[in-house]
């Protein structure tokens, strides 16, 4: 254990002579955020999501008289396809990051492939401009592409974080770049949200063309924002070494030499496992509470919009603090925490029936919404080995989000579809639990290797 130890010490000395600390390349990559997170906020968060629901629920005043659609064939609930089509995109690209991450390590052009999703995402969120009620298929397809396209290319650049970042600056750099997302996105939002709510006021007759018009801007702010990271990032170099297999299976080797290499690191190990559960939590909640507030609690698009808002910006404050919280009592204490907290927020929300008790629990997730994500990717990149094959490391990170992102949508829709939206939150409760018990067992196996 000693001489492990030693080694890792070695082993981080040298890699931090090689990784520079330049805080213009920090600022780009976390532009990267900024430009992508407009997509996550519009299109998965407010807009979109409220424009679909209007347009696939048929209503009396208040009451719904259908919220069903037909897509290929099948009959089903507009949220449980909406939860569908969202875990095709992620478990599309769950199976192809591996093949992409291999082929970006040996050939070294991680940053080519992180342009290609981008650009094919943002073409996307351009293409749900044609989405209306009688382009079902369209609207479905362009915003299934547009998550392959925001998630494809988050692989890659989440494996940017450990190159262009001293280990001691991870927490700090990963935190900037989820409050860069959230200044963005919250900027875009603002300037959809005057022409959304009051048409009239810019002569607009028809309903459909603000959301409409918001999907096509979110594509152009993304690429174009975009190409400030792209301009700024470091080139990556070729791997020293070929690939032992077909270049196009050699990722999944990859994975599982990663996987192999995870015996020898008992933390990572079990952090991995914590993260794959409650990350079903999670990316769940993020992708479906404003389904959630629009069908069960009855909110307006205008009430739903607001708080998504208010969300993204409390969320700023909350991924510092979480940061900050971290370097005085460590990475997994404060994970563990906003664990319980997500929690707490899953159990609240299940009882809640009015406006008020949903905006106060909107408060309590954007305090722990930024932490958790930013702090579960610098905990990865502070826990991980001193390696060159970063892009096949942060692949099996993003395999690992992306499968739990695939069970928990699945999950959430199915038991939508068989009984309610509402009962579906048990099942991240019971996510968020078993990724607390394994989240505690990281801290004693960590204490445990620190005091050997």
């Amino acid at each position: 254990m000693y001489e492990l130890s030693a080694l890792h010490i070695i082993f981080n000395a040298m890699e931090q002579v090689t990784i520079t600390s330049n805080r213009s390349v920090h600022r780009a990559w976390s532009m990267y955020d900024w430009a992508n997170s407009a997509y996550n906020l519009v299109i998965t968060s407010t807009i979109f999501p409220a424009y679909y629901n209007a347009i696939t629920t048929v209503k009396e005043g208040d009451r719904i008289i259908s919220d069903e659609v037909t897509f290929l064939g099948f009959t089903l609930k507009n949220s449980t396809l909406f939860d569908y089509s969202i875990a095709a995109a992620y478990l599309i690209i769950a199976l192809l990051s591996p093949i992409l991450s291999s082929i970006a390590d040996y050939k070294g052009n991680k940053k080519r492939f992180m342009q290609l999703f981008c650009y094919l995402g943002s073409l996307a969120c351009c293409g749900l401009y044609f989405f209306k009620a009688d382009t079902l298929e369209w609207g479905i397809l362009c915003s299934s592409v547009a998550a392959l396209g925001y998630c494809g290319s988050i692989v890659f650049y989440n494996s940017y974080l450990p190159e262009i970042a001293l280990e001691q600056e991870r927490d700090k750099v990963s935190a900037q770049g989820f409050a860069y997302g959230y200044i963005g996105s919250v900027l875009l939002q603002v300037i959809c949200f005057v022409f959304v709510l009051d048409p009239a006021l810019f002569g607009i007759t028809d309903a459909s063309f603000p959301p409409r018009l918001s999907f096509l801007l979110v594509g152009i702010w993304w690429f174009g924002f975009a190409q400030i990271t792209f301009f700024k990032l470091p080139p990556t170099y070729p791997s020293a070494k070929r690939p032992g297999h077909n270049i196009l299976s050699n990722g999944f080797y990859e994975l599982r030499k990663v996987w192999r290499q995870l015996r020898d690191l008992p933390v990572l190990k079990t952090y991995l496992g914590a993260f794959f559960f409650y990350s079903m939590g999670v990316q769940t909640v993020m992708l479906a509470a404003t389904l959630f507030g629009s069908k069960e609690l009855k909110l307006e698009t205008t009430q739903l919009i607001t708080t998504i808002l208010v969300i993204q910006l409390v969320a700023i404050a909350g991924a510092y603090f979480m940061a900050k919280l971290s370097e005085r009592f460590g990475n997994l204490r404060i994970l563990l925490l906003m664990v319980f907290t997500w929690i707490g927020i899953c159990i609240a929300a299940y009882f809640i029936h009015s406006v008020t008790g949903f905006y106060i629990v909107a408060a309590f997730v954007g305090i722990v919404m930024g932490g958790i994500q930013s702090l579960s990717r610098s905990t990865y990149a502070k826990l991980m080995p001193p390696t060159h094959d970063t892009a096949s490391f942060f692949s099996f990170f993003d395999v690992t989000e992306k499968v739990a992102i695939v069970i928990g949508m699945i999950s959430f829709g199915y038991i939508d579809q068989v009984l309610d939206m509402r009962r579906a939150i048990i099942a991240l409760i019971v996510f968020f639990a078993i990724g607390a018990a394994i989240l505690y067992l990281a801290m004693k196996k960590s204490k445990a290797i620190a005091a050997s």
